[in-house]
């Protein structure tokens, strides 16, 4: 898409690509390196991605068997995109694009907001709906996390 970030590990990123700084761990950094992979042109979440690896890194260079389920955390269970067609007050036919994104559900049902908002896509969808994934699992209530929106 035109005008959006895309990211690279690599000191001489140019063209538009943002270089992100390595991962002090080696498995938080293959794992990232899976989202860069598979979701790098979603700048919203590759981002928020590598702020949330980099924090835990310490703990996931401890603990190597995390590895498979921070990879989970990182790949939402299902993305619904869907088309909302209505019409304005003035007669105009409009068709909007709507998703909703159940990122994970490993202690409970999806748990999530919707937006509304013309600046919505999927990126920002997998990013709020990844970071109610954290938040929920903080409040120790069993919900899982997902975000929706058009």
């Amino acid at each position: 898409a035109a005008g959006r970030r895309l990211f690279s590990t690599t000191p001489s990123a140019a063209n538009g690509v943002e270089a992100l700084k390595p991962l002090s761990s080696p498995a938080c950094q293959r794992v990232f390196d899976a989202v860069l992979r598979r979701d790098g042109a979603q700048p919203e979440f590759v981002q928020a991605v590598h702020e949330v690896l980099d924090s835990i890194a310490p703990v996931v260079e401890q603990r190597p068997q995390l590895e498979p389920l921070v990879s989970a955390l990182c790949e939402p269970e299902r993305v619904v995109h869907f088309r909302v067609p209505w019409v304005d007050d003035k007669g105009a036919r409009t068709i909007n694009r709507g998703f909703r994104v159940q990122m994970n559900s490993a202690i409970g049902p999806y748990k999530g907001g919707l937006r509304f908002h013309p600046s919505v896509d999927v990126s920002v969808l997998k990013f709020l709906a990844f970071e109610q994934v954290l938040k929920n699992a903080l409040t120790t209530l069993p919900l899982g996390g997902g975000k929706g929106g058009a």
